[in-house]
């Protein structure tokens, strides 16, 4: 045990630097992977923070110049509307009457002439000439919402084709003192006002921006589509308003089209919002290539400390195994393959002072070959070496324990060291050593082998040499007593029995 447990030890500190190299270098990948995925997701989020804040600030600019021109557009209608009520109105001329009505009215080529429609919803004054053409306005929403609703306010229709352009209608009631409805003074502003806006723009092909009524009515779209125009998103089954709510933002697939983008909702509280949108493809474009510059990077650095930490590993591996071979051969009796002199001492003062810490008994056999002299002069010194080599076979054999260490301890002499083991077990051990070698002995040349055993348990005072001295004594007493048998040495007074 003790033999095989040194022989472990020997090897045992390369290879588990073998393995905490390997180890460390994989934990050393990791961590280091993890490092760089973080330092990368902290870069994402970072475009996708900066993206984020650019749209923020797109959509809150347009929601603001659309707001306000609205605003603008509406004192124009509240004018017009409250000059409705001025007693004079009916009574002056038509060009007193514009001027009265139109003169705080605002004039831009976007932005179409306001109009008054009376309670039938015929048109009786525009602001654009003195004598209109005749209109009925009556089944539009714009003025069915105001006639049924006194307190409507303000209201912006759908998206529609008014006086042959694309337009969104901004109307307002005209209410005598009592609230009775009068009719309807309304504007409009056409789509070119948004074209106009969204081209003093730096955006990409693909950005989208939305302009949406409260009740999330699409009334304006970049890029420009007259099927998606009009539409409201409340009507799409696989959008939900909770996915982009006021100042908020969205990443993924839209309601209007597949691209997935990063869309941005305008915090302002205007009667339309707006949601600014940017491809996410765009959005990671630039993080995409630096992420794949420095994958690329890492994943050399990964590959090159892998196949080093195997080289090493390897070369420890090969390191190890030439030590253990020396130590092998340092230890190890180069014709019988058992332990040497030196290996023999070693193990017996371990197993020594561990029996004198446990007070279990230590055995000892010393082993001879008889007449091994004469045996040699006889037959060769080649057959003698086959003799010792047999011997060696026979005690191997017949000691198996891993603790017990069996060596040569010098010419024909043998040594066997039986840790935990009385002096009756020893005794067993020597008579089948010395009957397996007198069996395997030919009828040519019987060889036969002398056993002395001894066996006690080691105190502090003692050494190790005393139970030596006991085996080599029962030895003697064998040989002198006619050889081929096995001898204890009686230690308290160091006689020997046969």
């Amino acid at each position: 045990m003790l033999s095989g447990w040194r022989e472990v030890t020997a090897r045992r500190p390369w290879r588990i630097s073998a393995k905490l190299l390997i180890i460390s270098s994989v934990v050393t990948v990791i961590g280091f992977s993890a490092i760089c995925v973080n330092v990368m997701l902290d870069m994402r989020r970072g475009e996708e923070a900066l993206a984020r804040q650019t749209l923020e600030n797109l959509a809150t600019s347009i929601e603001s110049d659309v707001s306000r021109n609205i605003e603008i557009y509406d004192l124009s209608l509240k004018a017009v509307a409250s000059n409705m009520l001025l007693p004079e109105i009916a009574t002056v001329s038509k060009p007193i009457r514009h001027l009265i009505l139109f003169d705080h009215a605002i004039t831009a080529r976007h932005f179409g002439a306001v109009q008054v429609f009376d309670a039938e919803g015929r048109l009786t004054i525009d602001a654009s000439t003195l004598d209109p053409l005749p209109e009925d306005r009556s089944g539009e929403d714009y003025f069915r919402v105001h006639r049924d609703n006194p307190g409507a306010g303000l209201f912006i229709s759908r998206p529609m084709l008014f006086r042959g352009a694309y337009s969104i209608v901004l109307s307002r009631r005209i209410s005598d003192t009592d609230g009775g409805f009068l009719g309807v003074v309304a504007g409009s502003i056409r789509f070119s006002y948004f074209h106009e806006l969204f081209e003093r723009l730096n955006l990409d092909p693909e950005d989208t921006i939305t302009v949406l009524k409260r009740d999330r009515t699409i009334m304006m779209r970049r890029p420009f589509d007259l099927d998606v125009i009009g539409t409201n998103l409340n009507d799409r089954q696989t959008w939900k308003a909770d996915n982009l709510k006021v100042g908020g933002s969205y990443a993924g697939q839209g309601p209007v089209d597949p691209t997935p983008r990063l869309y941005v909702r305008s915090n302002g509280g205007g009667p339309m919002f707006v949601v600014a949108g940017k491809p996410l493809s765009a959005v990671f474009e630039l993080w995409q290539k630096e992420a794949y510059r420095i994958g690329a990077v890492v994943l050399a650095l990964i590959l090159f400390m892998l196949a080093s930490t195997l080289v090493l590993a390897r070369e420890i591996g090969r390191r190890a195994e030439a030590e253990r071979k020396l130590e092998e051969m340092a230890t190890t009796d180069a014709l019988t393959g058992l332990k040497n002199r030196r290996k023999f001492d070693s193990v017996i003062d371990v197993e020594w002072r561990r029996a004198a810490r446990q007070k279990t008994p230590v055995a000892l056999l010393m082993i001879d070959a008889d007449h091994f002299k004469a045996y040699n002069d006889t037959f060769g010194h080649q057959a003698g070496d086959q003799l010792l080599v047999g011997i060696a076979i026979c005690i191997s054999d017949s000691v198996r324990r891993a603790g017990d260490c069996a060596a040569r301890y010098g010419g024909e002499e043998f040594a066997v060291l039986l840790p935990d083991t009385s002096a009756a077990d020893a005794f067993k051990i020597a008579e089948t050593i010395r009957g397996k070698v007198q069996g395997w002995s030919d009828e040519q040349a019987t060889s036969t082998v002398s056993c002395g055993i001894a066996s006690l348990v080691p105190t502090v005072e003692l050494d190790w040499s005393i139970l030596v001295a006991a085996a080599d004594k029962a030895l003697y007493a064998a040989k002198a007593g006619g050889r081929n048998q096995s001898v204890v040495a009686s230690i308290p007074k160091l006689s020997l029995v046969a």
